[in-house]
This record gives C-alpha cells, structure tokens and sequence, in this order.
C-alpha cells in the first residue's frame, strides 16, 4: 500500500460545497463561538496551561528556560536559591500556526474533507487565543512552498487568515504523475522554518496529517520528528492530527482506485477481499501509531481530530483534560493525546 494513498475523493457535503467562502467562514465562526462558549475567555488558558502574569507562587529557577524579569527576589533572598514568580495567564501571547495545505490534506469522505477540518482547528486556535496583546502567525504548507504570515492581533487578522486557507488553491483529482514542484518544502521543512521566525517564546500549533517523512521502518524516527523535538525545548506546542476514516480501514464496496494525492499516481484495488482490507487496516493503525509516538516522543502535545467525529466536541475534552492537568499542578500534558 502506498503511504499516501487513499480513495480518489468525492465531495464530502455538496452544501458546503455550493458555500463560498465568506459563507464558510461565517459558518465555521458560528460553530466555534457556540460549540465554545466558555473558554474564550479568561486569556489562552484554553488548549494548553502556560506561563503568564498573575501571581501564583515561586517555584526555583532553572537556567535556559526562565526570564531573568520573572524572578521573585525576595523568596530568592529569603531562600539563597533563585526562584522565579509563577504565574497563570499570560497578557501578551505569541501563537504561531503551521498548517498543512499539502495535497493529503484535500481528502475527505465525511461530512468535512481533512483542509477544512484543518480551517476549522486553525479557527478554534485563533478564537481561544485572542485577547488584549496577543498576536498570530501563520506558516502555510502548499504545493509551491511555505507561504508565511507574520503574527498579527485582532480579530480581522484572524478572518483573514482563514479566509485565505479556505480560497487555498486545491490540486488533487490530476490525471497523471505530477509530483510537488522543484524546491518544495516538506513537514519537517515547515518544522525547522517555525523554529527560526519563533523568536520569542510562546505557543505553536502544527496542523497537518502527518504523513509526510514517514519511514517504511517504524523503528526509524519520522523526519518531522527532531525539528519538533527542538521547536518543544522553547515553545508549547500542540501537534493536531487530521485523519479521515477511509485512510484507516476500506469499506467493502468492491473495485476502486487508490490515488496518491502528491505524485497523482493511480492503483485499482479489489475491497472484496477480506485479507487486503484486514492488512489494509492493520498497516494503517501502524502507520497512526507512528505519529502518535513520534510526537510523544519530541515533547509536544496532541490532539487528534478526525472528519467524521464530532470535532468541537473533541477540542472541549481535549481542553477540559489541559485544564485538569493544570489544576492538579502537573503542567502541560507533554506528549500525551487527549
């Protein structure tokens, strides 16, 4: 089995397909704003607990990772050892957002296909962000290369961020090979070029598939993996994955064709035969598996979203477990999924 491929895609919802854009858009801020009503407030203590500017104790300093202007003088002195003042929600947050608009991510069967499911992730991160200081940015993953957006605030920002990744030219459904252009960048490109423009330490959100720089060999680490590790050493970051349910198990609807969405390249597949859909699903949980230890492994946070669940429902338990974990003082849930 190719590691890309999946069925050639059909619309998944005509009625958001008939939508322009600005009606999509309008939808979409009309589910997160009334599925999320809550937790957009009370700063970015939304999808992960970070550092901030209310008084919440001391804890000891630790070299590398703590602002000098945080420190708490006074324990320090009382104490010998450095300490810094800890704090709850942060006033000025800096999230940067990479967002996968690979051709993979055009897949869809439900009612929402893998890019706008990502739009509506990109949505959910920008509206439990907002507030007084806070900026976003944006690295986008296309076909001709990373398109970045510096960070910006305010609410017109964010409308036309996603406005723009909704009108994203789409390219899959090509006849033949074609293959990404010359010079294209990869995942773990998109990785290390977040790393550079992420000055100041804050919160990153990689939205994406993931499939791309995997190995055959499980054993061997996915090529995405250590530039996320080195982005999680100075940042919080959250890795959503974005996964359809055709890509997981075929149905057995008899002939199709499995298309590779980067290369356009074709297969037809018999789905009657039981032994290829049960290997099929078995080669597709391994390859899930992959990504999920993979990101444990580098330090970041994950959230999996899929196009046939309930997605806000997803993104409300994954923030009331951080919320959790927070409250019981464990911190960030650093690689665990919710």
């Amino acid at each position: 089995m190719a590691r890309r491929s999946a069925p050639v895609p059909v619309p998944a919802d005509p009625v958001l397909a008939d939508l322009t854009p600005d009606q999509r858009l309008r939808r979409l801020e009309l589910t997160v704003t009334r599925r999320l009503d809550g937790m957009l407030h009370g700063e970015h203590r939304g999808l992960l607990p970070g550092p901030g500017s209310e008084p919440a104790g001391s804890r000891e300093y630790r070299p590398g990772e703590d602002e000098v202007r945080r420190m708490d003088w006074a324990v320090t002195a009382r104490t010998t050892v450095p300490h810094v003042r800890q704090v709850d929600a942060d006033r000025e947050l800096t999230t940067w957002l990479l967002v996968d608009a690979s051709p993979s991510m055009e897949y869809g069967t439900a009612e929402l296909d893998k890019r706008e499911l990502a739009v509506a992730a990109v949505a959910t991160v920008g509206f439990l962000t907002t507030g007084p200081g806070n900026r976003l940015g944006a690295q986008v993953l296309t076909t001709s290369g990373l398109r970045r957006l510096p960070p910006r605030g305010g609410r017109t920002h964010l409308l036309g961020l996603l406005r723009g990744l909704l009108a994203e030219p789409r390219v899959s459904g090509h006849d033949g090979p074609g293959g990404p252009s010359p010079g294209t960048a990869d995942l773990s490109d998109a990785v290390a070029a977040v790393h550079r423009v992420a000055h100041r330490r804050g919160l990153v959100v990689v939205v994406s598939d993931f499939l791309d720089g995997l190995p055959d060999d499980p054993r061997l680490p996915a090529t995405w993996e250590r530039p996320l590790r080195r982005l999680a050493v100075r940042h919080q970051v959250l890795a959503v994955e974005i996964t359809d349910p055709r890509e997981l198990e075929l149905p057995d609807v008899g002939l199709i064709t499995l298309a590779d969405p980067e290369t356009g390249e074709r297969r037809e597949v018999w789905t009657g035969d039981r032994r290829l859909r049960e290997r099929y699903a078995a080669a597709a949980a391994a390859q899930r598996d992959q990504v999920r230890d993979a990101v444990r492994r580098s330090g970041a946070t994950h959230l999996s979203l899929r196009t046939d669940r309930d997605w806000a429902a997803d993104v409300v338990r994954h923030v009331h477990a951080q919320r959790r974990l927070a409250a019981a003082g464990a911190g960030p849930n650093r690689g665990g999924a919710a």
